[in-house]
């Protein structure tokens, strides 16, 4: 008899083959569906559903909560683009967003034009109208935004 856990990668893994490697659940449907208590879907999404195994997973908490996973392919670039979005705090500043920028570059994860695009959303002053205490937030929101843009293209 296969454990819990195995049928509930299996079910995820099946669902995003039928969905070109993507899936949007919410964790009590799920839960209910296979007969388990919705810790048992977060305890295989923390195991199962890694950066470092191909998978990205996003979730938003509370009423209308969901969980998305993607599939991504495991290139150097893309495993770069993961490790960067998986350190970044709960903010950035603009020189922090710079530096990245510029390895990025450096190290040939992202073109020309990208490296563009990002700085201009992450400037200071794309974010004038930003109060000056919530720059930084808004700043990694928009950073983090477009690197999953990057990595899921």
């Amino acid at each position: 008899m296969a454990r819990i856990s195995d049928h509930i990668e299996a079910l995820l893994k099946q669902m995003m083959d039928q969905n070109n490697g993507y899936v949007e659940i919410t964790r009590n449907t799920l839960a209910d569906s296979i007969n388990c208590v919705p810790s048992q879907i977060t305890y295989v999404l923390s195991t199962r559903f890694t950066n470092d195994q191909g998978f990205f997973v996003e979730s938003r908490r509370g009423g209308g909560g969901w969980i998305r996973i993607r599939r991504v392919e495991m290139d150097t670039p893309t495993r770069y683009l993961m490790h960067a979005l998986n350190t970044i705090g709960e903010s950035l500043s603009q020189h922090e967003a710079e530096v990245l920028i510029r390895n990025f570059l450096d190290y040939d994860v992202i073109g020309k034009l990208e490296a563009r695009l990002l700085m201009a959303a992450t400037s200071d002053q794309t974010l004038g109208d930003v109060a000056q205490e919530l720059k930084d937030r808004v700043r990694m929101a928009i950073f983090k935004n477009m690197l999953t843009s990057l990595i899921v293209r």
